[in-house]
């Protein structure tokens, strides 16, 4: 196996690496990898933070193991390698009538990555988490296999759920697909003009897929608007997907300027007539928004950027408001900003949702955001939330445990299956993780 140097960074383009690299494309090749070097694994490298880093060090790109192994109609359990894409799985199996049960917001993500931190969708509410619909998981530890289940070694396999690889490399998984009524999606949208009514509009929406845009901007009276989609899956005619266009050069620092971003979010407010309106589109566009947009990172100039995502109790649900007040006051916030409902469904020690809501806001990498970032860790977790990991890049570590109650049991299993760091990334000693056990 060829070891190249490889430099590279989180979605986010804050922090950055540089690792050898190697690119296997059959478990033989993995399998000598890890017995002489082994090293944590990487794929799209879609988490915006230091979660996919290593810098200094050795990783496994798994985008070539992206084989589909076996599919049963019968039961909707499709076995597939980890560097498959969920978009790409989306796509194939929609016109025959099944989806994957839950979709990040990219479908450039891995399936060893969404495996890896039990992502979540539009659909949590009622879906539960990513990890909730696999079924078995197929792990190589030092070039060694090992297969895990809820049934057979359940305690790894909830701690490779959400556990950030540190368990060993995720190489294969069985996930159970739902059935879809089609590959095309009617989306509705609506215009809330404020917080609280946008938290009523989300408890009582009876949608498969719901999900909230807030204006991070807005102030005063008009403090939490936005526009909440609602969607479900059917059959029709409908135009084909839009081809994907690049962002070919980083943007100018006044293209998201705070007087810029206002006239910017006004606009994509007003856009929604006040009696709402009803669409259809491909799948893809309503689950994936921006993946048409290759590179939409560059936006945010050189530097890159940050996302904030927490979740918070239903409870706490009014701490969001302060949040955005914070927000809106700073003028740091972007365009981007998103609001959804969660329910109960978590799969692994370290899975991020809880039943509550999510907000999740992007910042331009610059001036005091940073500051900001961790005032809002802070009151996330007075009021019993936590912070997703696969977002993050500032996460102060004495923080976790507060967060993330399950770490020491996370961190124990973590040692004992890698007792001498092999997979540790940027993110993990930069959280002391493996001091929680």
């Amino acid at each position: 196996m060829i070891w190249n140097t490889l430099n590279y960074s989180g979605w986010g383009r804050v922090h950055q690496a540089t690792s050898q690299v190697a690119r296997p494309e059959r478990i033989s090749s993995l399998s000598a990898v890890q017995a002489n070097d082994p090293a944590p694994a990487i794929g799209m490298c879609r988490s915006y933070g230091d979660s996919c880093l290593n810098d200094g060090k050795s990783v496994v790109d798994m985008t070539r193991m992206d084989r589909l192994l076996g599919f049963d109609p019968d039961t909707g359990v499709l076995h597939v390698e980890a560097g498959a894409r969920i978009g790409d799985l989306a796509r194939r199996f929609a016109p025959d009538g099944w989806l994957p049960a839950v979709m990040p917001g990219t479908g450039f993500a891995t399936i060893g990555g969404c495996i890896a931190h039990d992502v979540h969708g539009k659909n949590h509410h009622g879906a539960g988490s990513f990890g909730q619909h696999v079924t078995e998981i197929t792990l190589m530890n030092g070039g060694k296999l090992a297969t895990v289940s809820p049934s057979k070694n359940a305690k790894l396999f909830r701690a490779t759920i959400g556990g950030m690889g540190q368990t060993g490399i995720i190489v294969a998984a069985k996930i159970k697909l739902l059935p879809c009524k089609g590959d095309i999606i009617t989306v509705t949208e609506r215009r809330i003009d404020t917080f609280d009514q946008f938290l009523e509009a989300l408890d009582l929406s009876q949608s498969t897929y719901t999900v909230g845009w807030i204006d991070a901007t807005a102030r005063g009276d008009a403090l939490g608007r936005g526009v909440l989609e609602e969607a479900e899956t059917g059959y029709g005619l409908v135009p084909d997907a839009k081809s994907a266009r690049s962002v070919p050069v980083n943007a100018p620092g006044w293209l998201l300027s705070s007087p810029v971003v206002r006239l910017f979010n006004a606009l994509y407010f007003r856009r929604i007539p006040e009696r709402g309106r009803t669409s259809v589109k491909p799948i893809t566009e309503f689950f994936f928004p921006l993946d048409k947009l290759l590179q939409w990172n560059k936006l945010y100039g050189k530097r890159g950027f940050h996302q904030f995502q927490c979740v918070v109790p239903v409870s706490e649900g009014p701490v969001l408001r302060a949040m955005l007040d914070k927000i809106a006051h700073s003028g740091l916030a972007s365009p981007l900003a998103v609001l959804k409902r969660m329910g109960p469904g978590r799969a692994g020690l370290m899975s991020f949702p809880m039943e509550g809501y999510t907000l999740a806001v992007d910042f331009p990498n610059r001036g005091r955001v940073e500051m900001l970032i961790a005032e809002l860790e802070e009151i996330t977790e007075k009021a019993g939330g936590r912070v997703y990991l696969a977002k993050d890049a500032t996460l102060d570590a004495a923080h976790l445990p507060k967060m993330y109650p399950d770490v020491a049991k996370f961190a124990k299993i973590a040692k004992e299956q890698d007792p001498d760091g092999h997979y540790e990334t940027d993110q993990t000693r930069r959280l002391n993780i493996r001091s929680q056990a």
